[in-house]
Formats: C-alpha cells, sequence, structure tokens
C-alpha cells in the first residue's frame, strides 16, 4: 500500500532512502569522500524533515503488510505547472516485484492531481539501466550537467503529464 508519509515516518524513510542508493554507491564506486552530496550519504532526518515541513514536498511511501516501509519518493512543486520527482527508491531486497512502477504511477497520479503538466527528474547519467527504465515509463532525456563535486555526471529527464 502507498500512502502520505507523516514526521513520524521520516527516521525509517532515511534508512530506506540510504539503503536504496547505497547499491548504486557501491555499484559507481561513491564514496562518502568523493561523493559527500550524493543521495546515500547526504539524506538526513533533518533534511528530510525540512523538505517536508518547509518546503512542502509531497510524501509518500510503500508500505507492507506489516507497516514497514519498502520504497518512498518525494515530489517537489514548482513553478509553471512543474515539479521534481525526487528519491524514487525500493530497498533492495524488494526490487523487481513492480514496487517501483507501483510508487511511480502513484506519483504520477498525485502530481497530475496536484495540477502539474510536467514531471522533471535527475539520475546519475551512468546509470543505464535507471535511465532505461525511466524512459520506458514516458520520460525522455532532456540533458546532462557534470558538476565539480560529483565523480558522475548528472542526466535529467521530464515527462509531460498531460
Amino acid at each position: 500500500m502507498i500512502k502520505e508519509i507523516g514526521k513520524n515516518e521520516i527516521p525509517e524513510c532515511v534508512s530506506v532512502i540510504r539503503k536504496s542508493f547505497r547499491t548504486v554507491a557501491d555499484e559507481f564506486g561513491f564514496t562518502q569522500e568523493n561523493a559527500p552530496r550524493f543521495t546515500a550519504f547526504a539524506t538526513t532526518e533533518e533534511w528530510l524533515g525540512y523538505q517536508l515541513e518547509y518546503e512542502h514536498r509531497w510524501m509518500a511511501a510503500y508500505f507492507d503488510d506489516d507497516g514497514k516501509i519498502l520504497g518512498y519518493y518525494s515530489i517537489q512543486f514548482l513553478e509553471n505547472d512543474e515539479c521534481e520527482l525526487n528519491n524514487l527508491c525500493v530497498l533492495p531486497e524488494f526490487r523487481h516485484k513492480k514496487i517501483g512502477e507501483a510508487l511511480l504511477d502513484d506519483a504520477v497520479a498525485c502530481a497530475v492531481k496536484k495540477g502539474c503538466k510536467k514531471m522533471k527528474m535527475g539520475i546519475v547519467e551512468e546509470n543505464k539501466v535507471l535511465r532505461s527504465w525511466y524512459e520506458s515509463h514516458g520520460f525522455v532525456h532532456t540533458n546532462t550537467i557534470k558538476y565539480d563535486f560529483f565523480p558522475f555526471t548528472c542526466g535529467y529527464m521530464e515527462r509531460d503529464l498531460i
């Protein structure tokens, strides 16, 4: 079941995000030292709390029957009827069970309900499997940016919602 999260679920969401993104870090050789701003290392309870309370991001999680969080995403609402999908993730041991797809479908439905016409997002450009997955779900690659503080290239994608 997917539902909106509250403040009390932030610690578990942080754990899910860090564990999920850690597999990407391990695959591509990112470490706390060479990529301290990468999601696997930079996500904290304080940061997610700030995003929830002050940025008013929509945050949702996929819960199993016992109430354990298996996946997560957030949406930041932007100007011009656009939004940005952030941190969509699934715990490694629960991947390939359509949970990510369910979370993405939920995020799109939420964005449409809130009046968004375009969803944007960023990925590790070198992660070809992830890029292909998003493309198979209607996202189009728009550009790349190489930041000095990351040992990878950031790829940007978007999807029209109407």
